[in-house]
């Protein structure tokens, strides 16, 4: 019931070994990966791979091959590449590909000055990007820097109905709990293993078990004591692990609350 709900496994650090990297996961008991895009110029390669993703398996058959699912959608990082014309065809794409369970990532980032300068074009395509999302009843994929209460007051005016996945959260847990009432699940990462972010820790202890869902935002993200090393899906296993210790349960009891929460907040899995 092991899943990993954001990734970039389409990006260029994984043509190298791709498959050995989703054996991997296979290995873990990853049987689900979604992987979030970021540009439209990068769509086709990412849809390309999980309309394809029945690769060679050099393992028994008796251990599935995770089934990999698309999010599409133009990332805050990226603003000075996107066009007005990329929300047409982003809206065609997610209305035809029928791997694409939700519309990110998106949102809003404000961590350089570079990024604030264009603040303003941000907004403008993280609006038309909910716009989209509650016309065509899907969820969202979100993500926010030095930005969290605004895109909380924005989620807010526009209700949005099927929630989504607020990811590599690091805001409070008032924040947290804003979130979870809007219908957003919180993303836990790599973030929760370090000792020292007591914050996110502490959050993930006391929302309820249902508040979440896990990732790693390979190749991003590392965990603690794996600094400086390409992150990747087989990963979230420690990730649960480390989440379980938290909250003082078992993996067998924590897994399938996780894995129910995936399928509510991606209804277009399976």
């Amino acid at each position: 019931m092991l899943y990993d709900a954001h990734c970039h496994l389409d990006f260029p650090v994984f043509d190298i070994d791709r498959e050995e990297v989703l054996q991997r996961a296979k290995l873990a008991g990853v049987n689900t990966i979604i992987l979030a895009a970021t540009t439209a110029a990068t769509w086709p390669r990412l849809l390309n791979l999980v309309e394809s993703s029945s690769l060679p398996s050099l393992l028994p058959s008796f251990l599935p091959s995770p089934q990999l699912y698309a999010c599409l959608g133009l990332h805050p990082l990226f603003i000075d590449k996107h066009q007005p014309e990329d929300l047409t065809q982003l809206k065609e794409q997610l209305l035809t590909s029928p791997k694409v369970i939700a519309l990110g990532e998106i949102g809003i980032d404000l961590h350089s000055p570079k990024l604030k300068a264009q603040e303003a074009k941000q907004w403008r395509f993280f609006d038309a990007q909910l716009t989209l999302a509650k016309e065509l009843d899907l969820p969202v994929v979100i993500h926010v820097r030095q930005a969290m209460d605004l895109v909380i007051q924005r989620l807010r005016r526009f209700q949005l109905p099927q929630g989504g996945l607020l990811h590599a959260f690091s805001g409070s847990q008032q924040q947290a709990e804003q979130l979870v009432e809007l219908g957003f699940k919180i993303g836990l990462g790599g973030g929760i293993t370090y000792p020292r972010a007591n914050k996110l820790r502490q959050i993930a202890q006391k929302l309820p078990l249902t508040a979440f869902l896990l990732e790693t935002d390979s190749p991003d993200m590392p965990l603690n004591g794996l600094q400086g090393q390409r992150n990747e899906p087989a990963k979230v296993a420690l990730v649960a692990e480390t989440l379980a210790e938290l909250r003082k349960t078992s993996l067998e009891k924590l897994l399938p609350v996780l894995y129910s929460s995936l399928l509510k907040t991606f209804s277009r899995l399976g």
